[in-house]
Parts: structure tokens; C-alpha cells; sequence
């Protein structure tokens, strides 16, 4: 989970759909589809430190982008704290505020996407624990790590990236710094945090504001 982004330096989750009844007049109505993912979205972050717009790429990350886009969707991160932040490095969010709601989601992994784009500053990626692992968390790049292009030989895929708001990326606070557990979180989420860790930023709400297809 960069713990998910497991380095060695110390710094370092489709909805399945019944086919269509075909049968007529049934009493049961057909389960619809989820819409299409855009080609690309805005969402609008609105944070403890003020708001964030993130502009996200279908083609950068295919599986990452149609992931984030639908816990948005489902509002899975409002509550959500920065739970890691590691200042010239990264801070992390993803596991939300009702562990529940994660614990729902803890199995439901998604194959590699390829790296397309650098993970320059600014770049929402997802973490992972390794190949084929990569969940609900997520990390923005407070510098460029383009060592994180290839680590693990598989790399971590940019999904978009923050184009409004990175002063209060910055501003987050990383006095807790990688000390939260987040086994602990993903165990009692926010109660845990706010018990231990009362200062943490958080992610208020975060909506799709625009979108193209």
C-alpha cells in the first residue's frame, strides 16, 4: 500500500452486471449497466486545506481511471483522511472513513495498468503492495519520482493529475508523517485516527465536476 508503496528507503479495488432478461413481461426489471467511464473527468476535491481539481485520463491508466471514477461516484472518500504524508515525497488517502465501506473493497484488486506518464509532481497514482494488488489508495506526488516509473519492475501509473489546488497538497499536515497504521485504520477507520491522529487533513467531499466522452 505504497504500504502500498512498499520502498526499502523508508518512504517508500467493475461492477458485474446480470445479462438482460430477454423473457417478456417479466416482473423483474433488468439490472442496467453502469454508465461508460469518460475518456476523461475532472473531480473536485473539496479538503480541509482548501480545494483541489484533478484532472483524470482514461488513456493514461484505463483500469485506474475507471476504478477512481467509480468510488468518487459512490463518494467513498468523503471522510477520507491524508493519512500518510511524507513531506518532499508524497501523501497518500484511500482508505475511508467507515471501515465497512473498505472492507468491502479490500479484495477487489485490479490488474497492472502500463506506465504511460512520468510520475512527475502533481500525478495521482495508485498504490500498490506489488503486481496486480492496487485497491482504493491512492498518492499524489509532492515532487518528481521517476524512480517510481519502473519500481517493483512494474511500476506505479499515473492516473491524471492535480491542476488546481497543489498549495494545499503542500499544506497538508505531516507531523504524523508514515506513523498511522493502516492496518489499524482499515480496522476501525476514522475512529481510530481521530483518537490517535486528531490533526490529520481530510478530504471533505469529492464529486465529478466535469467530464467528456
Amino acid at each position: 500500500m505504497i504500504r502500498r508503496l512498499m520502498l526499502p528507503l523508508g518512504m517508500l479495488l467493475a461492477f458485474g452486471c446480470k445479462a438482460r432478461d430477454a423473457t417478456p413481461h417479466t416482473s423483474q426489471p433488468a439490472t442496467v449497466a453502469p454508465p461508460a467511464v469518460p475518456d476523461s473527468f475532472v473531480v473536485a476535491l473539496t479538503t480541509s486545506r482548501g480545494p483541489v481539481t484533478v484532472l483524470v485520463h482514461k488513456d493514461w491508466a484505463p483500469l485506474g481511471a475507471e476504478r477512481f471514477y467509480r468510488l468518487v461516484q459512490a463518494g467513498f472518500f468523503d471522510g477520507a483522511r491524508f493519512f500518510r504524508v511524507v513531506k518532499g515525497f508524497v501523501v497518500q488517502f484511500g482508505l475511508p472513513a467507515d471501515p465497512k465501506v473498505g472492507r468491502a473493497w479490500i479484495t477487489r484488486t485490479m490488474p497492472d495498468d502500463p506506465v504511460r506518464h512520468s510520475n512527475r509532481r502533481g500525478t495521482l497514482v495508485f498504490a500498490s503492495a506489488g503486481p496486480n494488488s492496487r485497491t482504493t489508495q491512492l498518492f499524489i506526488n509532492l515532487a518528481d519520482n521517476p524512480r517510481l516509473d519502473t519500481f517493483g519492475h512494474v511500476g506505479f501509473p499515473p492516473i491524471g493529475a492535480v491542476t488546481a489546488g497543489m498549495p494545499a497538497i503542500d499544506a497538508l499536515n505531516g507531523q504524523y508523517g508514515e506513523a498511522p497504521s493502516q492496518d489499524a485504520i482499515q480496522l476501525d477507520g476514522n475512529a481510530y485516527l481521530e483518537r490517535n491522529y486528531p490533526r490529520l487533513d481530510y478530504i471533505q467531499t469529492a464529486r465529478v465536476a466535469q467530464e467528456w466522452r
